[in-house]
């Protein structure tokens, strides 16, 4: 399943522009291929989404779905990312309706809704729900396979959750792509899923099979490509963290890019585990990616730094302060452009 422009989407974002839970559909706002048509958040309805989120789009924000429908959705998207991934019970009615209405629905929590008795029932010929987070059929344990692939293989870490790593490999494959390479971003959450098109939603796969995979996914692609740009879970350095070794060993990467919220103290809502300086968390990666020589070498060859929360002269001063402190060519990749990222994966 793939947005494409022919697509007119919706975006059930409720509480998600001004809170935590709207990752995913504030991703689709900035980088769907699809034309957005809606937002549903009661708590901004009637707002301005480039002045409440920083990115510049004009859909306007709605209070319901019934009033989404009068802009002509012909899909609808769960733009929430809820604690724990379950749907609430009012926004399952709204979900309810919207299908009733002829629309189609992307869904990316852990509430499955193609096999919803009440769903399928409404479900019309041409429409269809597609349930993100479903393992792939036909796993097998990681071998490290991938490290025979002739691609550049570049995996985004970070040093916390939900800091830009999804954000920054999308802006690195849209350098990439304009300067012609033969690349590909590949998908391993619910809103990268969403976006590309393809890849795995790792968080819904058993942890015995997840570097299995995630070098599934990187094998399929990896010889038609140059560049193969894998989205980071997680962070070695966040205590509920499982995400981040599975990635390194199934797609054996060649390079890492380090992301990081300028200024982040310590792991966000754990105050007692510190983020470690980047120049201390840089060789940590490298030292696991390589794991002693059992793997090839993979660098750090940039830093990204995520610069949200700073105005401009703030966010500059952040980004010469990394590349002193690392001594690794930084960018915020949404603000500054990943020129310069793309520039040291591909350099020789």
């Amino acid at each position: 399943m793939r947005l494409t422009p022919e697509h007119r989407v919706a975006v059930l974002l409720h509480e998600g522009i001004l809170g935590s839970s709207g990752k995913t559909g504030l991703s689709l706002l900035r980088y769907s291929e699809a034309p957005i048509v809606a937002v549903i958040d009661e708590q901004c309805a009637g707002g301005s989404l480039a002045e409440l989120t920083g990115i510049a789009h004009q859909a306007p924000i709605v209070a319901s779905v019934s009033e989404a429908l009068t802009l002509q959705p012909n899909v609808l998207a769960i733009g929430l990312a809820p604690s724990g991934g379950i749907l609430p019970e009012a926004r399952r009615q709204e979900i309810k309706q919207a299908v009733a209405a002829g629309l189609s629905v992307m869904n990316g929590l852990h509430t499955l809704m193609a096999t919803d008795p009440e769903l399928k029932a409404l479900l019309q010929p041409e429409q269809w729900i597609w349930d993100i987070r479903q393992e792939p059929p036909g796993l097998k344990v990681g071998s490290g396979q991938a490290r025979l692939l002739p691609c550049r293989r570049l995996l985004l870490v970070g040093t916390d959750m939900a800091v830009g790593k999804m954000s920054t490999g999308l802006e690195v494959q849209r350098v990439a792509r304009q300067r012609g390479l033969r690349s590909k971003f590949l998908g391993t959450g619910q809103a990268g899923l969403m976006i590309a098109g393809d890849g795995i939603p790792l968080d819904a796969i058993r942890v015995d099979f997840a570097a299995g995979a995630v070098e599934q996914l990187v094998m399929r692609y990896g010889y038609d490509h140059d560049l193969l740009i894998v989205e980071g879970q997680g962070s070695l350095l966040h205590p509920g963290s499982t995400a981040t070794l599975p990635l390194l060993r199934g797609s054996q990467p060649t390079h890492l890019i380090l992301v990081h919220r300028a200024g982040q103290a310590h792991i966000r809502n754990i105050e007692q585990v510190p983020i470690p300086p980047l120049s201390a968390v840089v060789p940590l990666y490298e030292a696991l990616a390589a794991a002693g020589g059992a793997f090839a070498p993979a660098a750090v060859v940039a830093i990204a730094l995520n610069t949200a929360h700073l105005d401009e002269a703030a966010a500059r001063a952040a980004v010469e302060q990394a590349q002193a402190d690392t001594g690794l060519p930084c960018s915020d990749p949404v603000r500054f452009g990943a020129e310069v990222l793309l520039d040291a994966v591909i350099k020789p």
